[in-house]
């Protein structure tokens, strides 16, 4: 059921035909940020925290951490809200979101175009408009009549044109599979399929194969191929459905040419589960087919060795994988027990190996294990061990690759991440991570061609794409160029501190004292154990005058020692 039209901040919200208007300005949001706000509206002064809102608003589904953020960033920027002296939702540290604004209803609908002042004046004399907003539904709000077409992803600027820069090449959007069981859990597993469907297309350096950042947008999103085609401007889309009956499986897949509006390949596959893994293999080879985009000469594509054939290794590793993208202490701590786990399922299982190393590396990187030096050597041990049992995949050597790293260890690094693009070519984060050392080299030119070439496979990037460019800006002097960009970052994730350090600097450069000020008092918040001390022995730039600089304007902005 729909709620009634109500006001919130002096903007008329119409549920129904998802828009917001005040005077002479409507827009329309997008039906997920609609529904947020409705949610938001029916716990008003309520502290909601994100595992909530996660259950709620995207009913239980496998989605990213920075697909929630961008949420919110999307309605606080629709709503012209001020995250720094919020009016309407505010951000309560290590809790969640509250909504404050007050809520009037209105009780018969009013046209979006109507003056709010004209409402507002004369709201008194409308019986129930002084009152929280009574809602009652009407239909599921997650349906959508529209889609805001996305030129412009959140405000990043001009939308990357892959038609000229991929030289023809063409691209595919795997969508998720749909889940048709009515257990819902069973999503986690249906969104590891996809993934490794879209992890084994890559492999192939004649098809550009969008990332599954950018495909998990679209998750119980019921869009058409017309409106895919607006947004992301592709030339293929594979989407299907599932439903698991005890140990069978049934996958019903269509690929569809976008440009042309026809179906290229359709099929029904009754599979027992634990079959699922050579099932992959047979999609895909399926799809390359159709396409006539084979592997060049000597191409590996490396679909011969799974990373794994153990089904329950298969669900701990991807429930870990849900949660260590959260990445908070509590949940890095339960997704490393998780790969821990699935490990003792299948010892054989490298890719559970570089996951396990990864959260390891992490923990250094943000002060959270009192044995840094020994977390971060046998990170690099197990990192290793995940590319001796499976080097044909591109996590793998990802994982180790950050390891060296987080030990400032420049060239193998280097090395490590080149392989995983080399592995495939569409790994949008290999591309991101290799942006990530470059910077810590000094070399912001090539960092910031890294970052665009990963945007492109990941029009939906998260925020670490954004950190990367806007710290290599403000390396090059570009300042508020970089502040623009960061503050885009923050849109997606409020709570990346390494987004909030750079923003510090940036603002005292061009002598925004308070600004820089404010982010250090939310950094000092997020994680008191943000200091100079433990930046200078985990902050990965290799030239001394840059970190030298990068410390020193730290400081100066007011970072503790």
């Amino acid at each position: 059921m729909e709620p009634t039209p109500f006001f919130i901040d002096g903007w008329l919200v119409s549920a129904s035909e998802h828009t917001i208007s005040r005077g002479e300005e409507i827009q329309r949001l997008e039906p997920k940020v609609m529904e947020l706000l409705v949610y938001f509206v029916t716990r008003q002064g309520e502290v909601i925290s994100r595992d909530e809102l996660e259950d709620k608003v995207w009913h239980g589904a496998l989605v990213g951490y920075d697909a929630l953020t961008a949420t919110i960033g999307k309605l606080r920027k629709a709503l012209k809200d001020d995250t720094k002296n919020p009016r309407i939702i505010v951000t309560v540290p290590k809790r969640g979101y509250q909504l404050v604004a007050e809520i009037t209803s209105v009780d018969n609908a009013t046209s979006p175009a109507t003056s709010p002042s004209v409402l507002d004046k004369d709201a008194a004399q409308i019986p129930g408009t002084q009152h929280r907003a009574s809602f009652q539904f009407r239909k599921p709000l997650w349906i959508p009549t529209s889609l805001v077409m996305l030129v412009i992803i959140l405000g990043t600027g001009l939308f990357l044109s892959m038609k000229d820069s991929r030289n023809n090449t063409p691209s595919i959007l795997v969508l998720p599979i749909e889940n048709m069981h009515k257990d819902k859990s069973y999503d986690v597993f249906l969104d590891g399929v996809t993934e490794d469907i879209i992890t084994d297309l890559s492999r192939f350096s004649n098809l550009l194969v969008l990332a599954s950042n950018t495909s998990f947008q679209y998750k119980d999103r019921n869009v058409t191929t017309t409106e895919l085609l607006q947004e992301l401007d592709i030339d293929y889309i594979l989407k299907g459905s599932a439903r698991r009956n005890k140990d069978v499986m049934r996958i019903n897949l269509q690929l569809i040419d976008a440009k042309q509006g026809i179906n290229l390949w359709a099929e029904r596959y009754d599979r027992y589960t634990e079959e699922i893994f050579d099932l992959q293999d047979e999609i895909v080879t399926k799809v390359i087919s159709r396409l006539n985009v084979g592997p060049k000469n000597k191409e590996n594509t490396g679909t011969s060795k799974r990373a794994t054939n153990n089904l329950q290794a298969y669900e701990l590793f991807l429930e870990g994988q849900r949660l260590s993208r959260i990445q908070t202490k509590q949940t890095n701590q339960q997704a490393r027990e998780l790969y821990k786990q699935a490990i003792n399922q299948d010892p054989e299982y490298g890719r559970a190996y570089g996951a396990l190393a990864y959260t390891l590396a992490l923990d250094y990187q943000h002060g959270w294990t009192e044995t840094p030096v020994e977390n971060l050597e046998h990170a690099l041990q197990i990192a290793k061990k995940g590319v001796e049992l499976n080097s044909h995949i591109p996590q793998t050597y990802w994982s180790l690759s950050y390891v060296y790293l987080r030990r400032k260890e420049y060239s193998t690094a280097l090395d490590a991440a080149k392989k995983s693009i080399n592995i495939s070519p569409n790994y949008a984060d290999g591309y991101a991570l290799l942006g990530l050392i470059s910077n810590g080299l000094g070399k912001t030119d090539q960092a910031l061609e890294y970052i665009r070439k990963g945007k492109q496979l990941n029009p939906y990037y998260s925020w670490d794409y954004l950190f990367n460019e806007g710290f290599a800006l403000y390396m090059k002097g570009r300042y508020k160029k970089a502040i623009k960009v960061l503050e885009q970052g923050e849109e997606r994730n409020e709570n990346a501190i390494p987004l909030k350090l750079v923003l510090a600097v940036c603002y005292l450069k061009i002598n925004q004292l308070d600004e820089a000020q404010w982010k250090v008092e939310e950094i000092k918040t997020l994680n008191p154990a943000t200091t100079i001390e433990h930046l200078s022995k985990t902050f990965t730039i290799q030239t001394q005058p840059y970190k030298d600089q990068y410390l020193d304007d730290l400081r100066k902005a007011g970072l503790p020692e």
